[in-house]
């Protein structure tokens, strides 16, 4: 368990990378002519603790990225005691990794945005499970929906076919439980990221015709994030610049 010394340590420490953070955003958005404001940062805080969430928060975070159901959840429960506070609900949880099915109940009842939704058989879960939250309480909007579209191509790295974006998007737009939010995408592997995000405001545009409210683009990381905001990117998506290296675990 951490002492009180180590938690300040750490608070230090994610309090100064917050910093060198914003001011990469904010130097991205000055060099592409654009308002520091129209670029959002995501902390991916997945395989970190519950209590380097309780950090952020404290350091005025109110959104947070994580990646596996199970531990999501868990700190969706923790965080309410860890920061001492009873309404969080300015808080927003965004499921940012691949989501099966069988966890679209669960993570609808926490997930403020899911990024990953790539096909219409999750959608339909993620809609259905979406309904049931709303009708039982357990949330008071639709979820928010970005469509992963994939660059290469790949299946097996997730992703929609951009042929399949329009089909899929309207599926979600009819729906009750989703609300169309926009795009994400993870560049391919050994790709040049200029010509991926170019490709990939390319079909945002093309997206926005049919869908004018569809006006989020979650694009750049640790590594990219200069080049995604070039490209429009609306939502950068970091850990390890923010949170440092992944943690060993036994898991």
């Amino acid at each position: 368990m951490n002492t009180g010394t180590q938690l300040d340590a750490r608070t230090v420490e994610l309090s100064a990378n917050l910093s060198a953070l914003t001011g990469r955003i904010d130097a991205a958005c000055r060099a592409a002519g654009r308002a520091p404001e129209s670029v959002r940062l995501l902390p991916v805080t997945k395989f970190f603790p519950a209590s380097d969430v309780a950090i952020l928060y404290q350091l005025g975070r109110r959104e947070f990225g994580e990646s596996r159901e199970q531990e999501a959840t868990a700190k969706v429960a923790a965080l309410p005691e860890l920061v001492g506070e009873g309404d969080l609900s300015d808080v927003q949880w965004h499921m940012i990794g691949r989501l099966q099915r069988n966890k679209a109940r669960v993570v609808a009842r926490w997930a403020h945005t899911v990024h990953s939704v790539d096909s219409e058989r999750l959608a339909m879960a993620l809609d259905r499970a979406a309904r049931d939250a709303l009708e039982a309480g357990e949330r008071d909007t639709p979820v928010r929906v970005l469509l992963q579209v994939s660059l290469d191509e790949d299946p097996s790295r997730g992703g929609v076919a951009p042929a399949a974006l329009d089909g899929l998007a309207d599926l979600i737009a009819e729906s009750e439980g989703l609300q169309m939010g926009g795009l994400m995408a993870i560049p391919p592997l050994q790709a040049d990221t200029d010509s991926a995000f170019a490709r990939l405001a390319t079909l945002h545009t093309l997206l926005l015709e049919r869908h004018p409210d569809a006006t989020e683009l979650s694009a750049g990381m640790s590594s990219d994030l200069e080049v995604a905001v070039e490209h429009g990117s609306t939502c950068v998506r970091v850990g390890t610049a923010l949170m440092g290296a992944r943690p060993i675990t036994s898991a």
